[in-house]
């Protein structure tokens, strides 16, 4: 299956407006984040769990609709068996027992028919902590190191997996600041999507610059630059079906998927429309520009 028989898309001679479009998604992205700030989930706050008890069973989305709607914001449902449900509430200005009772009177209001009680209410802390927070940057920075030398080894080029690592930063700070700028909050779902577009992105990048090393080599009366381009219209095909599946997948998660699932699938469908653009618009010409500025620099050297 190919959405191109044979496409000849000049993409380098596109690259200094593809560059300015991703440096004006970062710089929104920083501005959003040091002004507006994310909106952490209750994940990373910490809030009230209120543990309610019915003499019905009762569905969780018909809960969930009734706390909404009564003002109820940023909670997570769980059911304990049949009858019995955990509301946890991220933190706010109200009590414990000024929460506890607005819950309970939303829902007596909407079930008027059950006898709902409050078992007990209670103070958590949040689920991500300073110490397992600092553990996880650390993590990205050796995720990052290990695909820079990985990179290095496999194309002989320290700076292909630089800037490799730069596109997946591309991607997840983008989807980051898109989160922010819409007013999602940042739970742990979506960290795990932050982590699924970091691995898809940078899997295209390798198919990318595996091509433009085959090529380099098969074409070597060719210009980079007509490398680059032959390289990315060889693969566009391959690129384009393999994250439409995903794409796909998240966009019906994210219309019909539910609450739960709904922003991790908002986070997907944008980290994977960026993640293919950063291989294409972004890792190539910079590539293109590096490597062209150090031949002109070799070329002056030997005229010299």
């Amino acid at each position: 299956m190919k959405f191109f028989k044979t496409p000849n898309i000049d993409f380098i001679r596109m690259r200094y407006i593809s560059i300015s479009l991703s440096l004006l998604l970062m710089i929104a992205s920083a501005v959003f984040l040091f002004v507006k700030g994310p909106n952490y989930g209750i994940d990373f706050t910490g809030g009230i769990l209120v543990q309610i008890s019915v003499d019905k069973e009762i569905g969780l989305d018909d809960v969930r609709a009734s706390l909404e709607s009564a003002g109820v914001a940023s909670f997570e449902l769980q059911s304990i068996g049949d009858k019995g449900i955990i509301v946890r509430v991220k933190k706010t200005e109200k009590t414990q027992e000024e929460m506890s009772q607005s819950i309970l009177s939303a829902l007596q209001s909407k079930f008027t028919g059950h006898n709902i009680t409050v078992d007990r209410t209670e103070y958590v802390g949040p689920a991500v902590g300073k110490h397992l927070a600092k553990q996880a940057v650390y993590a990205f920075i050796f995720v990052f190191l290990g695909i820079i030398v990985y990179v290095a080894f496999r194309f002989k080029s320290g700076l292909w997996g630089t800037i490799g690592v730069l596109a997946l930063m591309h991607d997840v700070f983008g989807t980051f600041g898109i989160v922010i700028m819409t007013g999602k909050e940042v739970d742990l779902t979506l960290i795990a999507a932050f982590l699924t577009i970091a691995g898809f992105s940078i899997n295209d990048t390798i198919v990318l610059y595996d091509r433009i090393r085959e090529n380099m080599r098969l074409l070597a009366k060719e210009s980079f630059g007509s490398i680059i381009n032959i390289s990315i219209n060889e693969v566009l095909s391959r690129t384009i079906i393999t994250s439409l599946t995903v794409f796909v997948v998240s966009m019906v998660l994210f219309l019909f998927g539910g609450e739960v699932i709904h922003d991790f699938a908002f986070a997907m469908v944008i980290g994977t429309t960026l993640g293919v653009y950063s291989s294409v618009f972004i890792c190539a010409p910079l590539t293109y520009e590096w490597e062209k500025k150090k031949r002109d620099r070799f070329k002056k050297t030997l005229n010299k």
